[in-house]
């Protein structure tokens, strides 16, 4: 999953910035605090003075004196924390805060790279940087039940669209709660406008923050992808998709949007079940939303396609008015 020295070097560089960030977030707050309560620079003081007397009882090796010091600086760590508290402050208020704490904000855990790296990684081979705006407003804390009635029941489901909608959801959030034991995969049925994306993007949302690996790509922009990765032309295209295939493969977490919109053909199909296939041998989960049936599934792509859909994918069918042309409506009154 290689990219080029320039593009690494980028992503390093926003780690040095986030890592400068942190630190001047830091000296501001030590600065705040210790106006507040000057007591807190004396104690640090003190700190610093036992921390260079245990350095050199340390290099003469006077092992009792040494415990003694540490066992003060606990002494003096504690009484700061307690003053902080009770000022109001939270008890690591002077300690440096990351942005990633697996990493350190360093991109790597040992030898292993850190999933933030790996997202960012990502995030740049895809060029989707819309997407971390599109999920501050499309997530489950933002997620509203009144656009689905209560006031009738599908006769197939024997639930009404709220109802069938709280279960969708309920059973949405039991994969994310799961997620790293159960590989679970999802397909999200329904007409459009019914919510497909938004919940896709809701679950997004919350694995990232957990610290996993998510691509979103529509089924377009995926075979897009395959056809450059199969068939390039030039050096720059192939090189650029055969990364995207390999992110492609190994995310913890693929959603293929709107399936049913690309133009279907027997590379399509092919590629769909390489994709699919694969990711259930690497125990990847995958969520794929569509506007098509079952029927149409079946009908559209290979056998093979349809197996593997039907026995490993938990199905979530979801009912109700088209929720865009609902607020559409309403914004016009």
């Amino acid at each position: 999953m290689a990219i080029k020295n320039d593009q690494y070097n980028q992503i390093l560089r926003e780690y040095d910035y986030r890592k400068l960030q942190n630190r001047h977030e830091l000296e501001r707050r030590i600065e705040e605090a210790y106006q507040a309560i000057p007591k807190l620079k004396q104690l640090e003081d003190e700190m610093i003075s036992l921390s260079a007397s245990s350095g050199r009882m340390a290099i003469r090796g006077d092992e009792s004196s040494l415990i003694e010091l540490k066992s003060k600086t606990l002494n003096l760590k504690s009484l700061q924390t307690e003053l902080l508290i009770s000022h109001g402050y939270c008890a690591d208020y002077l300690d440096l805060h990351y942005t990633c704490n697996k990493c350190k904000d360093t991109g790597y855990v040992g030898n292993e790279k850190c999933t933030c790296l790996k997202q960012a990684i990502a995030s740049l081979i895809y060029d989707d940087s819309n997407l971390k705006s599109i999920l501050a407003h499309e997530n489950f804390t933002s997620f509203s039940f009144a656009y689905y009635s209560d006031d009738y029941v599908d006769e197939t489901l024997g639930l009404s669209p709220l109802s069938n909608m709280q279960k969708v959801v309920a059973g949405c959030k039991n994969f994310i709660r799961h997620f790293n034991k159960n590989h679970e995969n999802l397909l999200l049925l329904g007409n459009t406008g019914v919510g497909k994306t938004f919940l896709a993007n809701c679950i997004a949302k919350e694995l990232l923050d957990r610290g996993y690996t998510v691509i979103y790509l529509t089924a377009f922009r995926l075979f897009d992808i395959l056809e450059k990765h199969k068939f390039g032309k030039d050096e720059e295209s192939t090189y650029i998709a055969s990364n995207q295939f390999d992110y492609i493969m190994d995310c913890d977490l693929l959603i293929i949007d709107d399936l049913g919109t690309e133009l279907n053909n027997a590379f399509t199909s092919s590629q769909l079940y390489l994709i699919i296939n694969e990711r259930l041998l690497k125990q990847k989960s995958t969520i794929i939303s569509t506007n098509l049936s079952l029927d149409n599934l079946n009908t559209n792509y290979s056998e093979r396609v349809y197996s593997r859909i039907i026995s490993k994918y938990s199905i979530r069918r979801i009912m109700g008015e088209d929720i865009r042309l609902h607020k559409a409506v309403s914004n016009l009154k």
